[in-house]
C-alpha cells in the first residue's frame, strides 16, 4: 500500500494518459511531459481520459509502486486544469482526490455507506 505522508512532493498530471500504461510508460512520462525525475520520490498521480480511473506511480528507493484506482459510479469530477503539464498537491488534498472529493473544498464530500 503506498502511504501518502505530508512530506511527500505531490504532482499530478494535467494531461489524460491511456489508461493501459504501465510502469515503465508512466515514468517516461514523468520525465518527458512533467519535467520531473520518477526517481525522486515523488508521487505521481495520473487520470484516465474518461476520468473513470486514476493510476499513482511511485519510487520507494528498491523500486516502482503503481496503484490504480477505477470507480465503479461516476467520474472524478474535479481535475486541475492549466498551462503547466502538472500541478502540485498537499498530501491531505491527494487524499481527497483519491476518494473521487475536491481538493480545494473546504469540507469533505459526503460518504454513501457501503450496501450490505
Amino acid at each position: 500500500m503506498i502511504q501518502i505522508a505530508p512530506q511527500f512532493r505531490i504532482l499530478v498530471a494535467i494531461e489524460a494518459i491511456d489508461g493501459r500504461k504501465g510502469i515503465d510508460a508512466l515514468a517516461q512520462l514523468c520525465r518527458e511531459k512533467l519535467d520531473a525525475d520518477p526517481f525522486s520520490g515523488c508521487v505521481f498521480i495520473f487520470r484516465t481520459r474518461r476520468r473513470t480511473a486514476i493510476k499513482l506511480l511511485a519510487y520507494d528507493g528498491q523500486g516502482f509502486w503503481i496503484a490504480t484506482k477505477r470507480l465503479s459510479k461516476g467520474h472524478f469530477h474535479w481535475w486541475p486544469t492549466g498551462t503547466e503539464p502538472a500541478r502540485t498537491l498537499r498530501a491531505h488534498q491527494a487524499q481527497m482526490l483519491l476518494a473521487a472529493g475536491n481538493p480545494e473544498a473546504e469540507a469533505p464530500p459526503a460518504w454513501r455507506p457501503l450496501s450490505a
